[in-house]
């Protein structure tokens, strides 16, 4: 079957794809791109991805909570890790401290009476049951998260986007079914001033707390609202009911003041003893004994939980908004409609492709879009019509590659998100960088939300207005971390005021607003932030300031050494260094940082680390210019000098996977007219760091930065954000298609002479001889064109098996760089 029958069968979406595909022949639709999602991928060994039930960038994301020391994301894939709730919020891949996890569930088979019930975080534990390859019985899909405990309870969870729905399932025979609702236990157990009372008729909990930010020194409220319903019978008011502290119950309670001081406490004294003695109360929440589903059969309870930011009333409201029949078939299959029709518009050809790779190109795809969550209507800081949302955690991460893929398929929440982003820029006068649940983050390289703002304006900026963004004021936002140095620079905004003085960070100079750290690293970024503003400003005819923009955009020029080298490879000579405000250079060893560090050093976040750099060795560092390669290609000697100088970081193991930084690295070899050398380089990374497994990450998934990345690699490219061009190789399926709501178009990538994928990432017939769009010859064998997206066109390469090709002969084969005039 061809694929326009197949999407003409679908429905009005679908007819849009089979009109811009212009019905391309023998490529079987790929109609439910959500079961080739594993979202296990990354769950051990550091990952810390989040595999429970969300939406597309949903608030809630609900999931189970184990005891793994790793537990970032609540959950850990080994099945030696107990469970200790299933709770509603967590963020995906973050380093720092565990975030959120906040009100966890728990369901108990029996107690030897209410008062028994171990409900505490520790001794409710319980471990999950087994399945023969030793992988513990839990399933994921997106949407869809469920588990078999070894106490013989299933429970399976789903969201909508600020509301959860649990469905328990107690064994037959069971005669007791009790759920407990944790209000205080978030993943660093750092509650404080909890509040909850519950209604003994109908089991409706309330409450909430304020919790400790994960990475930074703010904290953040937030609140929940739980009620239950039975499935097939009539679940009636709890058979017994009591609020707990840690593991006591005390059966009669209904409030935290009735749980201290007696169920009789009278009320005038309720407020007045609140704040004096319950600011620090731990492990509270209540616990409900149900009656049991009549007969002998098994007893089914589903738990529907809201969540806010705001007040518990709001998460009732939230809750009875989305789920008001409780119907989680329901709500679980809309949710998956919403993952497909994302996950959709990428369509591979799958002919000649191993499974997984398909499964791990669409796994990637899809862990894109868990964070930043969409808290719109939650913010309780001040009052908007605007979109809001958070969980950035960090923009550091997200920039280089998760919104070039968000431009290529998925404009409409691009749109919404630097909307918030540009609100939140009006109301406390800088673009957010870290945050996490409304509570600002350590910074880790500065205004990284300049290249992000610079990526949706230079594709969509005539779109802009149609997709509600307001280019005054995105562009405003862009000035105010240009020019205005904040109180405090660790959490938001630049060290403006030096960085124009000097055109550098230096390392000598304490300036109020915050640590004087990663001063080499900062530079380089606020470089590429310049560059991201002089794009815009150029797009919106600002001459004088694309001009003055581009011009700090190669202020990387002044941290540049040219008198340090590598120890023992005097070749490998000139690196990116701290410089004191007097123009002469302080020193770094090059390898810093990197596995070779005779000092075993590491450049995470420290207010005492004066290093200079931030979580790369100046050996990365010194090829982070994405806005200039050529320059750097003058400044280490010419062509052949910076393909050895590639050679050497792959070759010594100095290329870091887990580090942004280094994420263009592989593609860079175009830049030196080898991008054979580039496709080898990137396959070989996909080889070595990528798979389908629970530990398939070379570290963190940095909310959804490593998806974006092998993402692009599986499909041949690599972006550059905050311009009009994507890097090209050879994508991993003879077809590839994109479809891009904004311009109603599908453009398509073909190979010729598609050979299949070599499973070392060596070799093959995977070399681009050329490049065709729309049946004429390409002007270059290295990029492409934001044109090509917007129009909807059909680009296809010409494999060869000979690494030795080149972009081609014209004059603008070459990726553009500043340098060369590539942004003129």
């Amino acid at each position: 079957m061809v694929l326009c029958t197949k999407l003409l069968a679908l429905g009005a979406l679908a007819l849009v794809h089979a009109q811009t595909t212009k019905c391309v022949k023998n490529v079987p639709l790929i109609s439910d791109p959500a079961s080739l999602v594993n979202p296990f991928i990354g769950t051990t060994k550091g990952g810390h991805v989040f595999p429970g039930a969300t939406l597309p960038h949903g608030m809630v994301k609900v999931g189970m909570d184990t005891d793994s020391p790793g537990n970032h994301a609540g959950y850990d894939g080994d099945a030696q890790f107990n469970v200790t709730g299933f709770s509603q919020l967590h963020d995906s891949g973050t380093g720092g401290a565990v975030p959120l996890s906040n009100f966890k569930l728990f369901p108990f088979k029996q107690c030897s009476s209410f008062d028994k019930c171990r409900t505490s975080i520790t001794g409710r534990k319980t471990l999950r049951k087994v399945l023969a390859d030793g992988s513990p019985d839990d399933f994921a899909s997106p949407g869809y998260f469920s588990t078999n405990l070894t106490n013989g309870i299933r429970v399976e969870l789903t969201s909508t986007r600020r509301t959860a729905i649990h469905r328990y399932t107690f064994p037959a025979g069971t005669t007791e079914p009790r759920i407990a609702v944790d209000i205080t236990n978030d993943g660093q157990r750092s509650s404080t001033n909890p509040v909850m009372s519950f209604d003994p008729n109908t089991a409706e909990v309330k409450g909430g707390a304020s919790f400790a930010a994960s990475f930074g020194p703010g904290r953040y409220s937030a609140f929940t609202c739980v009620t239950f319903k039975g499935v097939g019978y009539d679940l009636g008011a709890p058979v017994e009911y009591g609020a707990f502290l840690a593991d006591f119950p005390v059966q009669g309670t209904t409030d935290i003041l009735q749980l201290y001081y007696g169920k009789d406490f009278a009320d005038f004294g309720k407020q007045e003893l609140k704040g004096s003695f319950l600011g620090f109360i731990d492990e509270l929440g209540a616990l409900f004994t149900f009656k049991p589903a009549p007969g002998r059969g098994s007893t089914t309870i589903l738990a529907r939980v809201g969540v806010s930011l705001i007040s518990s009333d709001q998460a009732c409201a939230n809750a009875e908004e989305e789920i008001s029949d409780f119907d989680f078939d329901r709500v679980h299959r809309e949710n998956r409609a919403q993952w497909n029709d994302l996950l959709g518009r990428f369509q591979v050809d799958t002919t000649g492709v191993d499974r997984e790779t398909v499964r791990l190109f669409y796994s990637s795809v899809y862990r894109t879009h868990i964070s930043p969550a969409d808290y719109t209507g939650e913010n309780p800081k001040w009052v908007s019509s605007e979109p809001y949302y958070d969980s950035f955690y960090c923009n550091w991460d997200t920039y280089r590659t998760l919104y070039p893929l968000m431009s290529l398929h998925d404009p409409v929440t691009f749109a919404r998100i630097v909307r918030g982003m540009v609100d939140i820029q009006k109301n406390e006068g800088w673009l957010p960088e870290c945050r996490g649940a409304t509570a600002m983050h350590f910074i880790q390289g500065g205004s990284n939300a300049d290249p992000i703002l610079g990526e949706f304006f230079v594709k969509f900026g005539d779109h802009a207005a149609a997709l509600g963004v307001s280019a005054e004021d995105l562009y405003n936002a862009l000035l105010a971390d240009a020019e205005l140095q904040p109180p405090n620079w660790n959490l938001q905004g630049r060290q403006a005021d030096i960085w124009k003085q000097l055109g550098y960070i230096p390392h000598d100079m304490f300036s109020p607003g915050g640590a004087n750290t990663k001063q080499v690293s900062r530079t380089l970024e606020h470089a590429f932030n310049d560059f991201a503003i002089s794009q815009v400003a150029k797009a919106l005819g600002k001459d004088d300031d694309a001009k003055k923009y581009l011009q700090r955009a190669q202020n990387f020029n002044n941290v540049w050494n040219a008198n340090v080298s590598v120890p023992g490879f005097p070749d490998i000579s000139g690196m990116m260094q701290p410089r004191f405000a007097n123009g002469t250079f302080n020193f770094t060893d090059p390898r810093h940082c990197s596995i070779h560090d005779p000092a075993q050093a590491t450049c995470f976040l420290n207010a005492a680390n004066r290093d200079g750099f931030y979580e790369g060795s100046p050996i990365i560092y010194s090829q982070y210019v994405p806005q200039d390669t050529a320059k750097l290609i003058e400044l280490q000697g010419g062509n052949d000098k910076f393909v050895r100088r590639l050679d050497f970081i792959f070759a010594q193991e100095y290329f870091e996977a887990t580090d942004e930084p280094s994420q263009q690295m592989p593609f860079m070899y175009h830049y030196a007219n080898r991008p054979g050398l580039s496709t080898q380089r990137s396959r070989q990374v996909i080889a070595e760091f990528f798979n389908t497994s629970i530990n398939g990450l070379p570290g963190n998934d940095d909310s959804g930065a490593m998806g974006s990345y092998a993402a692009f690699y599986l499909a041949g490219m690599y972006p550059l954000p905050a311009t009009r061009q994507f890097l090209l190789s050879s994508p991993y399926f003879p077809q590839i298609s994109f479809f891009n709501p904004a311009f109603n178009s599908t453009t398509t990538i073909r190979s010729r002479n598609f050979r299949g994928n070599p499973a070392s990432g060596t070799g093959g017939q995977v070399f681009i001889q050329n490049v065709t769009v729309n049946g004429q010859p390409y002007k270059s064998n290295c990029y492409l064109d934001w044109d090509v997206f917007t129009s909807g066109s059909m680009v296809e390469l010409t494999l060869t098996d000979d690494i030795n090709v080149t972009c081609g002969g014209g004059r603008d084969a070459l990726p553009p760089s500043v340098s060369t005039g590539g942004y003129d």
